[in-house]
């Protein structure tokens, strides 16, 4: 096969050639950075909120439940939004979604600032949350276009994934230094002009746009005899995304619990400004183990990585609640965060392979919601449990969302498309309707 002989040959030129390769590609930096920027507030957006109506008001409570808010709202707004570019287009549906979110935002800060009533700031950051563009999934829709049927779509993956460790390793610090050292609305200010510069870029470059993708309407009774067997088959494939979305909503839940915990366990032993330097540090484990990942070729399944990645990264994880100080967990953090990026790129690699095309963003989205959902959850569940018992209840709780997560992929491996004990590692799964139809 050529393209597999020449995709060898290209990832013999060293571990830097495969990102090289695809950002030389027709439009992909364009794309590829103006999506890294829009999506910057996905780390941002909630901070600024608690410290935006923390200081305002000295209540940390009313803060969480105003950022818990524009939490839920992107967590059911995400996928339906992301419905709508599959059907007609991202230029179509970002444009206005943006302006939106720009309103919604502005409104927000400038209620907050008039100390109006708590239900109308709620309901401004409920908005707020619900109209955030889900940049993400959009990136990596256009990467699955424009790399389809090549080896290179992982390298793509990769950067992506590498790109979002850095949005979360910079966008707190950026907030927390604007709200606290310029004013208090000035880090949600700053992902409002991001959000909104960056999607006005992304949304011009058309020729990398994804074509919209209607849904087929009612036809001849051919058709409507292949929709009814579609319906009959769509129970197992649909649950191939129950089981994604179920390990990536316990993953959002272990990575909270990790955050918090983190930041008890750094405060306990007298060093809590030492707490963003532990998370950095496991944030850069994932960017290193996700570069690493994309520069490789393989050849085993996706579903099998997937559950290798997932046992690592998890069973890291498990070693956090017994290290008895910084000496030791930070090390051990870093070893534990390799596995993230690989985990999470071969979860997107899995819903691009198993999606069809018109819901391929859809899909996709419903991961990053599954993510929030997973932290709006865990973040609640493991504060209490820290303020019972310490930090390292805290890392009891992240260790046994872990494992549920990894339980629960091995229980959905099969309808993920691994293939029986004993046979020949091939190529991946053919695309499956996991998302339905309309």
């Amino acid at each position: 096969m050529p393209d597999e002989a020449a995709g060898r040959a290209r990832w013999a030129g060293g571990p830097v050639k495969p990102y090289v390769e695809v950002l030389r590609l027709p439009g992909a930096l364009g794309f590829s950075s103006a999506g890294f920027v829009a999506r910057m507030p996905i780390s941002m957006f909630g901070l600024g909120t608690v410290l935006l109506i923390a200081a305002l008001t000295r209540r940390y409570g009313l803060a969480g439940v105003v950022a818990a808010a524009g939490s839920v709202g992107y967590a059911v707004a995400a996928p339906q939004f992301a419905k709508l570019t599959d059907r007609h287009g991202q230029r179509r549906v970002l444009r206005p979604q943006v302006m939106v979110f720009a309103a919604a935002t502005v409104a927000l800060m400038v209620l907050a600032e008039a100390r109006a009533p708590l239900a109308a700031v709620v309901v401004s950051s409920l908005l707020a949350g619900a109209t955030m563009p889900s940049m993400g999934p959009m990136v990596r829709a256009r990467w699955s276009v424009l790399l389809a049927g090549t080896t290179r779509l992982h390298t793509a993956f990769s950067l992506e994934s590498v790109a979002d460790e850095i949005i979360f390793m910079v966008g707190p610090v950026v907030v927390a230094v604007l709200a606290t050292d310029v004013y208090p609305a000035a880090g949600l200010a700053a992902a409002l002009l991001l959000c909104l510069v960056g999607t006005v870029l992304f949304t011009a470059q058309r020729r990398t746009e994804p074509p919209p993708q209607p849904r087929a309407g009612g036809g001849s009774t051919a058709a409507d005899g292949l929709t009814a067997m579609a319906r009959a088959a769509r129970r197992p494939r649909t649950a191939a995304l129950v089981t994604l979305v179920a390990v990536y909503g316990l993953l959002g839940a272990m990575f909270a619990a990790i955050e918090l915990s983190t930041v008890a366990f750094a405060s306990e032993h007298g060093h809590k400004q030492l707490a963003g330097l532990v998370l950095g540090v496991y944030a850069l484990g994932s960017a290193a183990g996700g570069l690493w990942y994309g520069s490789r070729h393989w050849r085993s399944p996706l579903p099998r990585r997937f559950a290798i990645t997932l046992g690592l990264m998890t069973s890291g994880v498990a070693m956090f609640w017994w290290q008895p100080g910084f000496a030791s967990l930070i090390p051990v953090i870093f070893v534990a965060g390799v596995a993230i990026a690989p985990t999470l790129i071969t979860g997107y690699s899995l819903i691009d392979q198993l999606a069809p095309p018109e819901r391929r963003t859809e899909c996709m989205t419903w991961l990053s919601s599954a993510i929030g959902v997973g932290l709006a959850i865990g973040a609640p569940a493991a504060g209490r449990l820290i303020d019972l018992s310490g930090a390292r209840a805290g890392y009891v709780f992240a260790a046994a969302s872990g494992a549920a997560a990894f339980v629960a992929c091995l229980a959905g491996l099969r309808r993920l498309g691994i293939p029986p004990a004993g046979t020949r590692a091939g190529p991946a799964p053919a695309a499956l309707p996991i998302c339905g139809q309309d």
